[in-house]
């Protein structure tokens, strides 16, 4: 008796769950604001560059700005912080300047065997939880490294937990012209907006969003 209830308890757990992603998944803030918070994940070489220069496209209205790196990767510092430095030079009277860097270990390493990436993946994610639950953003974007995945997750179990809705927004490398990254595979069902540079992406994934090359 007491194993079917609580078999009858664990399944109504995992409904009410299903329906809360299913929820989040599919519902649009679209309340105007003054500034909207936003996290950005940077990752090691390319990704850091395409993912400054779409943000050298948006306005002031985007902040704060957190940018998520990984605790090792020095040289994505170094590109943010000269970044900020250059677009407050640019614009020394905006109210909006304030940002921040955050450091979570990375989900993978270069030639790291799979079963292990499955731990660094889970031991990132358990770092990622209390920090978007700090920050709170208001949007989430990212371009592919794997630090993305953890924080995405993360950031999906917000809105599940009914804390915050945070738009996460995807935009895949320009290198990837015919298939998605493996990020991209894991968030192409879990991000609301997910653009794609190439038209050959579009046509395989018709719920993606081409908008050309904007990187």
């Amino acid at each position: 008796m007491v194993c079917v209830v609580l078999a009858a308890a664990a399944g109504a757990v995992a409904v009410f769950l299903i329906l809360r992603l299913w929820v989040v998944l599919h519902s649009r803030d679209v309340t105007p604001r003054e500034s909207l918070s936003i996290l950005v994940v940077a990752g090691s070489g390319g990704h850091t560059t395409e993912i400054l220069r779409l943000l050298g496209s948006l306005s002031n209205a985007y902040s704060p700005r957190h940018y998520v790196i990984a605790d090792t990767d020095e040289m994505s510092a170094n590109k943010i912080n000269s970044f900020e430095l250059d677009r407050a030079d640019r614009d020394p009277g905006s109210m909006y300047t304030k940002y921040y860097i955050h450091r979570i270990p990375r989900s993978r390493e270069v030639q790291q065997s799979w079963p292990s990436t499955v731990l660094t993946t889970l031991h990132s994610m358990w770092l990622s939880l209390p920090l978007i639950h700090q920050v709170k953003p208001d949007l989430v974007l990212c371009n592919g490294p794997g630090t993305c995945v953890p924080i995405c997750v993360s950031a999906l179990l917000l809105g599940i937990l009914g804390i915050k809705k945070v738009i996460i927004v995807y935009v895949e490398s320009i290198c990837r012209v015919e298939t998605l990254s493996l990020s991209g595979k894991i968030l192409f069902h879990l991000s609301d907006y997910f653009i794609v540079q190439w038209p050959a992406l579009k046509e395989k994934y018709p719920k993606s969003v081409y908008l050309g090359r904007i990187v």
